[in-house]
Parts: structure tokens; sequence; C-alpha cells
């Protein structure tokens, strides 16, 4: 198993070190100054003398631009030409041998000391020890809002706390319930809204309770809510998949 994992890692790298042995292998040529600033003068003197064929440029204008660049030509001629630098070759040849010696070495057992792998087992328990304490502060929010006043504002907070910590845990049924609570006791666009998405999820369509809540919803939200186009494309949903005159659940209000 280990001995295949190496061999496919490599031949992954060669693959993709190949660019480099092509562009190593080509024959070309190093052009430097010199040719270089010839060519563009060449170029320029070809462009004078076409815009001169088409009238474009006076005699006497096009005479001295002719003089000006034939001078530069020469000036150019006249430099000198740096050794070609075949450093860049070398470090290709490094490249190449490198990367795939590196590439075996890391999927060698024990490469990296220095970054143990966890166990599946030791992730799965810190995962469940993680939801026990998210199911033990949900049940303790629950207990404390069990004493109090749903009506009161506090209350409100605390039910919209539940429903979101249950939205968390994927558990759309107890949000919906939880905020359907909170809308008892002041209504509120937003959270009309997402008592319906919640709802919705749960049931997995858009029930007449939902309908309801994002009619409201929509009624009194801004014109520049963001979930506005989402709700809409509900309705729509709910329009085509409800039948006719289905009677709709008693939905809190403003």
């Amino acid at each position: 198993m280990i001995v295949g994992l190496i061999l496919g890692g490599t031949a992954v790298t060669l693959l993709a070190l190949v660019p480099l042995l092509v562009v190593w292998l080509r024959p070309g040529e190093i052009r430097y100054r010199r040719e270089t600033a010839m060519a563009v003068h060449r170029a320029q003197l070809e462009e004078l003398d076409h815009d001169h064929a088409e009238d474009r440029i006076p005699d006497a204008e096009y005479e001295g631009a002719r003089l000006e660049i034939a001078r530069r030509l020469l000036a150019a001629d006249q430099l000198a030409e740096p050794d070609a630098d075949h450093r860049g070759r070398l470090l290709l040849i490094a490249t190449f041998i490198a990367v795939p010696l590196v590439s075996v070495i890391l999927f060698l057992p024990g490469s990296l000391p220095l970054i143990p792998s966890e166990p599946h087992a030791v992730f799965k328990r810190q995962v469940e020890m993680a939801a026990r304490r998210d199911d033990a502060l949900i049940s303790k929010l629950e207990a404390k809002l069990a004493t109090m006043n749903p009506r009161t504002e506090e209350a409100r907070e605390g039910y919209i706390l539940l429903g979101q910590a249950l939205a968390e845990r994927q558990d759309p049924a107890g949000a919906a319930k939880a905020w359907r609570i909170a809308l008892q006791t002041r209504f509120d666009p937003t959270l009309a809204a997402e008592t319906a998405e919640a709802e919705s999820e749960a049931a997995g369509h858009v029930t007449p309770n939902a309908v309801t809540l994002f009619e409201q919803a929509l009624a009194h939200a801004p014109q520049n809510a963001p979930w506005r186009g989402l709700a809409e494309q509900r309705l729509r949903e709910a329009a085509l998949s409800l039948p006719k005159n289905a009677p709709a659940q008693s939905a809190s209000g403003p």
C-alpha cells in the first residue's frame, strides 16, 4: 500500500515536471540588448516607410526621421552583448531532481514526526463530547424558560436564543417551535420569516402556517429586507404545491 502511494506520488510529480523538461531541452536563441534594440529600430523604419508611402508624412519630416532612426540603429549595433547566463538552466535541472526526491521522502513512513495524525476514534470522541455539552446547555435553557412567563421580553429573548441553538443542531422543528413562542410576545418580520423557513424545512414543503408567516413578514418588512426574495420564492412554491383554499393554521401576527 505504502509502496504504491510512493510510486504514484512520484509518477504524478514527474508528470507535472514535464513542461520544465520540454523548456530545458528545446533549442532557442537568447536575445539581449543589441539584437532587441536593432529589431525595434528596424520595425520603426518599416513603419516610417509605410506612412511615407501613404502620404501621411511630408518628405522633409520623413527624411529627418529616417536619419534619426538610422543613427539609433548604428548606435545599437555597437552595444556589447553580455555572456549567456546558464544559471536558469541549472535551476531547472536542480528542480527536476529535487522535487521528486522530496516528494518520495515526504511519503515515507515517519517522515513527518512533528505532525502526528489524530486517530479517528479520538476525533469522534471529541465531537461527541461537544455535542453532549451543547445538549446540556440547551436543556438548561429550556428548564429556565419553563419557569418564566413566556409573555415577558426576557423570555422572548430566551426563546429566540433557544431557536438559534436548535437550528445550529439541525433541529428546524424545535427551532420553529421556540420562535413561534417568541412571536406571540412581539411580532418581528425577520423572525417570522426565519420561523416559516424552519417550519418548511422540517416539513419538507411550505406549510399553510408558513405561508401565513411569510405573508405577514413581507407585509411588515422593509423593501430592502435581505430575505424578501427567499420569502417570495417560498410563496410561489406554495402556490404550486398547496391545494386551493387549503386552511392555514393560526399564526401570531402584529
